[in-house]
């Protein structure tokens, strides 16, 4: 009877009853407390929540996530009738409550309480997905600038997902006010006090007052949409206005002052560290395809760690920053125990006065470049005394000018630049450098290098640079720890390391790029039998070897076929750069094919067209003093 009273509804306007009638308007002013005080609680909980699982790793994170999310999934009326058993008056809630007198059931107090359990799960989702997709960088590098977890929450992850969590509420408050089943459950339908819009709609067309539930059913399908609308409105103007911000300041000025020097007595002024500044660091960490075992002791000289990529080298940084925690062993910093996993020591990030400036340079995007740098600053300075550690900063790094652009707004280098300032503003006792320069193009990378420099040598705490460039690591860095696989293969001056590296995975990584198995056949003579070659050294021969080499562009051509250590060779094939030619030769004999060489040659191109209309053979030296002995 209801569904053919409801299909033989007359849809004409002239029939359709708009009229203003008194009837009872007591549920939307229910239905809005109860969603609005909902909406409230599940922007408190949802939020903490999801803060506390972004964190927590333990073996019941699928438990918890199952039951925080079981709501969205249940029926409501599961989930009224678990609510019920929970806060009636035998359950154990309802006990707990009933000595002070207080009943939930059949109250209003229950239609919030169904409305914030209901929507609780669309809060704590998104608000959790809008944590996640923030750049961890960030909050390991606001660890590293001394931040405490508070501070870290509301002025970094907070706002950066403000945007996640506006869609949150919206959604929660579309769901508290749509919720039906659970509260008819646990609050019933008591008009004036626990009947709701929904519950209006339902008994209306129970009733057969069909008028009445059209009149309810636009209500509410307004006041969601008209929020859902708004978000997105919101939502599309502040995206609007961030990119008219950057298109606009974006156009100004290039580098800001990039061409002012400052002098260097006047900058030399903002490192003060003692003499004996020292970073001693033995540790091992667990890793899931290899064991990191880093043990070295460094001064002040910049300290360069060279490998290539996964070797560990940023791992090492992070654990000496307190990002990562070590499996075992121990990093002291100027007699400082940051690290001890025999005593129990492990110093939070925050307290370890160290600098960090990773590879992506984690400025924080919603904040301005003076507040990137003054979020370092400890609390109680005054607002004078910010202002001029900020401008201080910047002239240092010359960027004055540009204290109010966002990150957004600078090039890569001003982004360097400013991540360094950040990380030079307290005066850390240590510098970790990540590849500063991997996502620069090369004529800046050359300009900032040279700045980068300049910067260390007057820095005198202890600074780590990691790199996977060999000339950058050579021009920055006085000594260098090169590592492979997680070992430290090489320690030492750059000199010495380049020069004579031990072993041939060293020699390799350092650029070398000819090797052939060695056999030591008498005091000064060696058999380079990958080269048909019998070489005459200088260097003493050690009891362990196993490879000779030489590097490319130490290879010497000459017209004199009888000199020591030269011989006769072809040319394979060739491969060009801007300024210099890669020969390939083959020794002794001509080449059968492109892939049949011995050696690799660099040449300028200056020499090459002095060389490429010789005719062969050619003649090519190994100097004696630049032959590499290797186990």
């Amino acid at each position: 009877m209801l569904a053919l009273h409801f299909f033989t509804f007359d849809f004409r306007l002239s029939t359709f009853d708009f009229y203003i009638m008194p009837f009872d308007l007591s549920p939307l002013w229910i239905s809005l407390k109860t969603s609005a005080l909902a909406t409230v609680f599940t922007f408190f909980f949802g939020i903490g929540a999801a803060y506390w699982m972004l964190g927590y790793r333990g073996r019941w994170k699928s438990l918890i996530e199952g039951i925080f999310v079981s709501p969205l999934i249940l029926p409501p009326t599961v989930v009224g009738f678990l609510l019920l058993l929970l806060f009636g008056k035998n359950g154990p809630i309802g006990k707990l409550l009933s000595p002070f007198e207080i009943t939930i059931v059949f109250t209003w107090y229950a239609a919030v309480l169904t409305a914030t359990v209901v929507s609780f799960p669309l809060m704590y989702k998104t608000a959790l997905g809008a944590f996640e997709q923030i750049d961890a960088s960030l909050v390991q590098v606001a660890r590293t600038l001394g931040a405490s977890e508070g501070k870290i929450f509301w002025r970094i992850i907070l706002p950066l997902s403000i945007p996640g969590i506006l869609a949150g509420l919206t959604l929660s408050f579309a769901r508290a006010l749509g919720e039906f089943g659970a509260t008819l459950m646990l609050a019933g339908n008591i008009p004036g006090q626990t009947q709701t819009i929904p519950m209006a709609i339902y008994f209306a067309v129970e009733a057969g007052a069909m008028n009445e539930a059209w009149i309810w059913v636009l209500v509410i399908m307004s006041i969601s949409l008209s929020g859902i609308v708004a978000t997105n409105v919101w939502q599309q103007k502040r995206s609007q206005g961030e990119r008219g911000r950057q298109g606009g300041q974006g156009r100004q000025g290039g580098q800001g002052g990039q061409g002012r020097r400052r002098d260097e007595e006047r900058a030399e002024s903002s490192f003060s560290f003692s003499s004996d500044t020292n970073l001693l660091v033995d540790i091992q960490k667990q890793l899931s395809g290899f064991s990191l075992e880093a043990s070295f002791n460094t001064g002040q000289d910049p300290l360069g760690l060279l490998g290539a990529s996964g070797a560990g080298k940023s791992m090492i940084l992070r654990c000496i920053a307190g990002v990562e925690t070590p499996t075992q062993g121990q990093i002291v910093l100027n007699g400082r125990v940051l690290f001890d996993s025999t005593k129990g020591i492990n110093v939070p990030s925050r307290d370890r006065r160290i600098g960090y400036l990773v590879q992506n340079y984690a400025l924080f995007p919603h904040l301005t470049v003076a507040q990137n740098i003054a979020f370092a600053l400890p609390k109680g300075l005054d607002t004078a005394t910010v202002k001029q550690r900020v401008a201080q900063q910047l002239e240092l790094v010359q960027l004055p000018g540009l204290e109010n652009r966002y990150p957004h707004q600078l090039s890569g280098g001003q982004q360097q630049r400013v991540a360094l300032a950040r990380a030079l503003v307290t005066r850390p006792e240590a510098l970790l450098l990540d590849e500063p320069f991997s996502a620069l193009d090369t004529h800046l990378r050359t300009q900032l290098e040279r700045e980068m420099s300049l910067t260390l040598s007057r820095y005198e705490g202890v600074s780590l640079f990691v790199t996977h460039n060999l000339e950058e690591a050579y021009r920055i860095c006085q000594n260098l720890l090169v590592m492979e696989q997680g070992q430290v293969v090489a320690c030492g001056s750059k000199q010495e390391i380049f020069e004579h590296p031990a072993t041939y995975s060293v020699a390799q990584l350092t650029g070398c790029k000819n090797f052939s198995r060695a056999i030591a056949v008498s005091y000064q003579e060696i058999e380079a039998s990958d080269w048909g070659a019998r070489l005459q050294v200088i260097e003493s021969i050690p009891n362990d070897l196993a490879y000779i080499g030489i590097r490319a562009h130490q290879l010497i051509f000459t017209d004199n076929g009888d000199r020591e250590n030269t011989f006769p060779c072809w040319l394979a094939s060739t491969s060009e750069t801007p300024h210099r030619i890669t020969l390939y030769l083959k020794l002794n004999s001509s080449a059968a094919h492109t892939r049949d060489y011995h050696l690799q040659a660099e040449v300028f191109k200056e020499k090459w067209i002095q060389l490429k209309d010789r005719p062969f053979p050619w003649y090519v030296q190994f100097n004696p003093f630049r032959l590499i002995l290797m186990k």
